[in-house]
């Protein structure tokens, strides 16, 4: 554990974005795997959940939980699925 007040409070701060960095992490899974079977299924609404994956996975970008490139890559591949 730290000793110092400032590694204590970084450790408190690392803690704090990690659980949150989880938690977006984890809806953005759950985003893709229900495209996924929105167009598997031939889903009326795949095209609004669409709209809502790329939006997220945007948003998480910009927040810095994943990298710009990254979250470019994802929205890349998932389009191309959307249109095969």
């Amino acid at each position: 554990m730290a000793n110092h007040k400032s590694a204590k409070k970084r450790a408190k701060q690392s803690q704090v974005r990690r659980l949150r960095n989880r938690s977006v992490k984890t809806s953005l899974k759950n985003l893709e795997k229900n495209l996924h079977a929105a167009k598997d299924a031939n889903s009326d609404n795949k095209d609004e959940l669409m709209r809502k994956t790329q939006s997220a996975i945007h948003k998480a970008a910009k927040k810095g939980v994943l990298h710009k490139k990254t979250a470019s890559r994802k929205i890349s591949r998932l389009f191309k699925f959307m249109n095969a």
